[in-house]
């Protein structure tokens, strides 16, 4: 388990839509071992699920850390993959072949709220992906750096604002919140507020989040190290392969 970079979740101050999924399962849904719907080898930009080193240790960025915010950096070398798709049958993602994925659903068949946990071979969590019905956010405001953000290929037809990948760090008064997540629209540096990460899709949300332990980084050239590594690749093709039909 990296402590330094991952962990289960729990975030600094940002409601979203999976805080209300989770009240409204409460008591009435039940935990499964959700196994994959495929396996093939990845197409996209995606990386070896390999460990690597402590993102808090180094100060100097990869290869890939330099990134404008709006772009997308060379696409790793491709590794298996396999594809989650939810019991609706809409929403799916891919993720590393070496990872797993825990379902997390509500009553009803087929249910119309899940919550998709994916977790790597070490047992960390390192993502959360919803897809149901309820949604609700609380903002506040913050000074935001973007280190990276590109459009969602798979969720392009869906309304707008069209969702992105984004990976940043908001800043309040002394606070800094590092994420990785599908943002509603590109979002953008300087002073702004929190977002809510609720994306619309057909007549329902997505919701998608990396789990990062409360202080994940020393500081924002440690972050986009960590982002040209293996996991933070892995992680950021996660997000973008997530599609809706």
């Amino acid at each position: 388990m990296k402590g330094t970079t991952m962990r289960p979740a729990f975030r600094a101050p940002v409601v979203t839509a999976l805080a209300a999924a989770a009240l409204s399962l409460a008591g009435c849904g039940a935990m499964v071992a959700a196994a994959p719907s495929s396996s093939s080898p990845a197409t996209s930009a995606t990386a070896s699920a390999s460990p690597t080193p402590s993102a808090s240790a180094g100060g100097g960025a990869g290869a890939g850390g330099a990134a404008n915010p709006g772009t997308s950096p060379s696409p790793a070398p491709a590794a298996d993959v396999k594809t989650f798709t939810f019991p609706n049958g809409h929403v799916s993602f891919k993720y590393p072949a070496g990872w797993k994925v825990e379902l997390f659903t509500g009553s009803g068949s087929p249910s119309d709220s899940a919550t998709a946990t994916v977790v790597d071979a070490g047992g960390t969590k390192q993502a959360t992906v919803y897809s149901g019905r309820i949604a609700d956010g609380v903002s506040h405001p913050v000074t935001r750096t973007v280190f990276e953000s590109a459009p969602v290929p798979g969720l392009a037809a869906q309304p707008a604002p069209a969702a992105q990948y984004a990976f940043y760090v908001d800043r309040m008064d002394s606070n800094a919140t590092y994420r990785m997540h599908l943002a509603a629209g590109a979002p953008k540096s300087g002073q702004g507020t929190a977002l809510d990460g609720i994306i619309r899709a057909g007549d329902g949300v997505i919701v998608a989040d990396v789990q990062f332990i409360e202080k994940p980084f020393a500081n924002d050239a440690a972050a986009k190290s960590w982002l040209a590594g293996a996991e933070g690749q892995a992680l950021k093709a996660l997000l973008l392969s997530i599609s809706y039909r």
